[in-house]
Order: C-alpha cells, then sequence, then structure tokens
C-alpha cells in the first residue's frame, strides 16, 4: 500500500498499533486491562491485600514496649559483670557477630543496668505482656503478634535505611519492601498509587527518600508522599490553570495521551519516560480520588475518637492512621506511615530522659495505632490488612553515660535483639515468637534478620520474594529472607 510521504512509517505504526513494536505495546496493554487496571497474578494465594507499615523514626526502646525484661529490675545499677548472665551477653564474638564493620561500627558497651522506666502487665486472654506506655495496644493483645528476636546490621541510624532494604546505608540505595509490592503485584486502584507514604520519611542522615524509594526497580515503584490534607494532599493533585473547567483539563489530557504514546513508541525503554507518562495520567485520576481520601470529617465523631483526633497530643497522627485504613479500603497496596521526623535521627531516638521522650511519644501513637486495628476488626478488614509496628532498633539495657558527670537517664542504640509487632493479615493473634536473652541485649531464639519480616509480608501478600528477581541485578540470601512460618495461621 502506498502511502503519502508526509505519513513517516512510524507514525503509521503509532496510530495502526502495527509492527513488532506496535504490537508488543498492543500485548502489554491488553495484559494490563485483562488483569484489571495493571495488577499481576500473585506468586502464592494471598493471605491479605494491604499492609500497613508503621515505622518510628529513632529506635523505640523494646523493654518499655513489647519485651520487658523483670531482670533489669532486679539487677537495677548493678553493671552486667555482677549478673549470672555477663559471660554470655558480654561475649564479644557474639556481640560483634552481626556487625557487618565491626572496627567502625562497634560502640561502649553500657554495662550499668537501668531499671525499667515504666511498669507492664499481661493482657488479654493470651497474657501477653505490654508496657504500661502503651495500655491501648496493650488491649489489642489477643490480636497482636510480637516478634521478640529481631536484630539488625548497623548500630547507627542508617539501621533505618537497612529496616526498608536489608542493605547498609554505605552501600547506597536499594529497592525497599514497599516497591517489591509495587513491582510484584502492580496497582488494584487506577486512580491512587500502589504505594502511599503518610508522614515525613527519615531525615538525610539515615536513608531521607530511599527509605520509600524503589532504587533499580525503576521511579514509578516508589513511594508516593500524600499530606492528610484534603485542600493540598499533593502538589500536581490540582491543575495548574484553575480557570480551566473539567472537560478542558480531559480534553487536553487527550491530547497529552496520544502525545506519550507516540513517545512510548519512540523510546519503548526509557524507564523514566514511562515513570512520567504514568505520573502525569495518575495525577489527572489523583486529582478526584485522592482530596476524597483525605475528607476525614466525613467520618463519625465516634470513629474519630477511636484514632485519638480529638486529643491534642494524638491528633496528627490519629489522622495519618485513619488516612491509611481509608486509602486501605481503596485497594492501596502498601501504605507507610511514619511517626518522630525531627531532621535528625528522629524523636524516638532517646539517649537521655527516655522516660520524658518515651512516655510522651508513646501518648501520640498509642490510641491511633490501637483505634486503627480495632477499627480495621470492626469493618472486617483485619484479617486482610497486614499492620505491621517497629523501628529501627531497639535499646540498650544498660543506662548510657556519655557525659560521666551527668546520671544515665537514657539508652543508647541496639541492633542486637528489638521487636516488631504485627497484627492482621494472617498473622497469628496473641502470641510471642522469639525472644531476646535475659537482659534483652541478644536475639536468642527464633532470631530474625530485618529482612525475615520482608520476605513475611511479601508472602502474605502472595509473592515469592525469591522469585523477585530482575535480570542483572543478583540479590543476596540476606536480601530475600525467609518467611517467619511460624507466626502464620
Amino acid at each position: 500500500m502506498d502511502l503519502p510521504n508526509h505519513r513517516h512509517r512510524r507514525g503509521f505504526l503509532t496510530e495502526t498499533g502495527m509492527g513488532m513494536t506496535g504490537l508488543a505495546i498492543s500485548s502489554l496493554l491488553a495484559q494490563e486491562a485483562s488483569a484489571g487496571n495493571g495488577a499481576r497474578e500473585p506468586h502464592l494465594p494471598p493471605k491479605a491485600k494491604t499492609v500497613i507499615w508503621i515505622f518510628f523514626i529513632g529506635g523505640l526502646s523494646h523493654l518499655e514496649s513489647f519485651d520487658p525484661k523483670p531482670a533489669l529490675n532486679e539487677y537495677a545499677g548493678k553493671s552486667i559483670d555482677e549478673t549470672p548472665f555477663a559471660d554470655d551477653v558480654l561475649d564479644p564474638d557474639k556481640i560483634n557477630e552481626i556487625l557487618l564493620d565491626p572496627a567502625k561500627q562497634k560502640r561502649e558497651v553500657y554495662k550499668k543496668i537501668m531499671p525499667l522506666q515504666t511498669g507492664y502487665r499481661p493482657y488479654g486472654e493470651s497474657g501477653l505482656l505490654v508496657s504500661d506506655w502503651f495500655p491501648q495496644l496493650g488491649s489489642c493483645a489477643d490480636d497482636l503478634c510480637l516478634v521478640r528476636g529481631m536484630w539488625t546490621i548497623d548500630n547507627n541510624h542508617g539501621a533505618q535505611l537497612t529496616y526498608h532494604t536489608g542493605r547498609k546505608i554505605t552501600e547506597g540505595a536499594f529497592p525497599t519492601v514497599g516497591s517489591w509490592v509495587s513491582y510484584g503485584l502492580g496497582t488494584a486502584n487506577k486512580n491512587l498509587p500502589e504505594f502511599v507514604v503518610l508522614g515525613h520519611p527519615s531525615a538525610d542522615c539515615c536513608g531521607a527518600a530511599w527509605t520509600h524509594g524503589s532504587a533499580y526497580l525503576g521511579p514509578r515503584h516508589a513511594g508516593v508522599q500524600l499530606k492528610v490534607d484534603p485542600q493540598a494532599p499533593l502538589s500536581f493533585v490540582s491543575p495548574a490553570d484553575e480557570q480551566l473547567t473539567p472537560q478542558e483539563q480531559l480534553d487536553n489530557f487527550g491530547l497529552l495521551g496520544k502525545l506519550n504514546r507516540i513517545a512510548g513508541i519512540e523510546y519503548p525503554d526509557d524507564p523514566q519516560l514511562q515513570a512520567r507518562i504514568k505520573s502525569y495520567e495518575l495525577a489527572y485520576e489523583m486529582q478526584t480520588a485522592v482530596p476524597q481520601v483525605m475528607k476525614l470529617d466525613q467520618e463519625t465523631a465516634e470513629t474519630q475518637k477511636r484514632y485519638g483526633i480529638d486529643r491534642k497530643e494524638s491528633k496528627d497522627f490519629g489522622q495519618k492512621c485513619l488516612a491509611a485504613r481509608r486509602l486501605t479500603e481503596q485497594g492501596v497496596r502498601f501504605i507507610q506511615v511514619f511517626h518522630g521526623y525531627r531532621g535528625n535521627a528522629g524523636a524516638w531516638d532517646s539517649h537521655r530522659d527516655i522516660k520524658k521522650n518515651h512516655s510522651r511519644l508513646a501518648k501520640e501513637v498509642d490510641q491511633p495505632i490501637a483505634g486503627l486495628i480495632q477499627d480495621l476488626k470492626q469493618r472486617g478488614l483485619l484479617e486482610e490488612t497486614l499492620v505491621v509496628i517497629g523501628s529501627e532498633f531497639g535499646r540498650t539495657p544498660g543506662a548510657e553515660y556519655r557525659d560521666k558527670n551527668v546520671a544515665g537517664t537514657g539508652r543508647d542504640h541496639h541492633p542486637h535483639g528489638f521487636s516488631v509487632a504485627l497484627a492482621g493479615g494472617g498473622v497469628r493473634g496473641g502470641i510471642a515468637h522469639g525472644a531476646t536473652d535475659e537482659l534483652g541485649f541478644h536475639a536468642a531464639e527464633d532470631r530474625h534478620y530485618v529482612t525475615d519480616l520482608h520476605a513475611t509480608v511479601l508472602h502474605q501478600l502472595g509473592l515469592d520474594s525469591a522469585r523477585l528477581e530482575v535480570p542483572g541485578r543478583k540479590r543476596l540470601e540476606r536480601d530475600i529472607g525467609t518467611v517467619m512460618h511460624k507466626i502464620l495461621s
């Protein structure tokens, strides 16, 4: 067939969808449509649809939250050397074995034992021990799984990045657990991102945007930061020209769509271009969807109170947790909720005055998280929503004495043993899995590196971490992790 000279062959292929490139794109579009707005088939039958990943920036004390140790009160004021546990706890090989570079990573072991700074008691039929700083979470004990044998490889706040990628901060950016979820499953709602971030992430010292980034998976799988503000939830969710009518804007996007498709055929392998095209299309859809999700005043006063929105100290985080539930209902796959940003290592980093700092911070998060779990359960969503609560590491059993003239009132960083809490999503409730030693120093039973948590989360969503491979990007065994089958129902 003869074509007019001005009809370029590539333009013809673009318009007709013919040729190898056109056929490939047509096939991809057909696959995407048949999968339901870009959703992909999981590797395994999923037990959960959504993950709400709550992260406390700076290092929550496991000892005054989910792993109280009576021995700290019994031996308070004594040196670890004076306890029956000294040989095991202070074994230098044991202390150094988890750190990738002990010569640089080793910190002073503070030996003078600090007593627990709050009380604790058993909760629920399960009798799980939870500290008095978290009474509302304690009331959810029979839905909680406390994983008490966690450990990590960095004893400084680069561990915030390690918690999300499994790698040390000196190795740079690697895909985060949320980006693997986006990559593995795709979207369940074309109007919203697969991976949403609520709250300000870590500071520059500790990973910053890398803590919700996607690295070599490409920018389309990175977390999208949203604000809990229906008037301005995201900078690009309103048209640049506010004089445009919705129909005029739709017509403009129709033209842009045609241009984007032409560019996509011209440069089919450019991930930055594909991500930009996706962001424009998603931005248009989000103009309506995101502000609607953030209209928390649509919730009843009773629901808002459940999240602590009626109280000054818990209002801000309560709003984020309520927004997370609303995003869950809209099919968002992974919702990452940060607490404790302050431009440095994080608010939970309590080297001094841990009693004052942690008790205040706990009041900000305890009611909102408990309200989230209770609300999900009441709505029949907890079974398909996995809530994960954690921090980059724990705090030391010994009091920190950096200034020898000041009494130790805080606890130092502690990567050797700490806790995370989970609820819902096919995880057994009312159990404690794993354990630290008598002083809460080393992970001693059912020890789990942070990527075991990743592997477990992915497994519950129907993804096999070992099968999430990208050609040319070899993952280490440590990156892949091991599923914690003992905690699964």
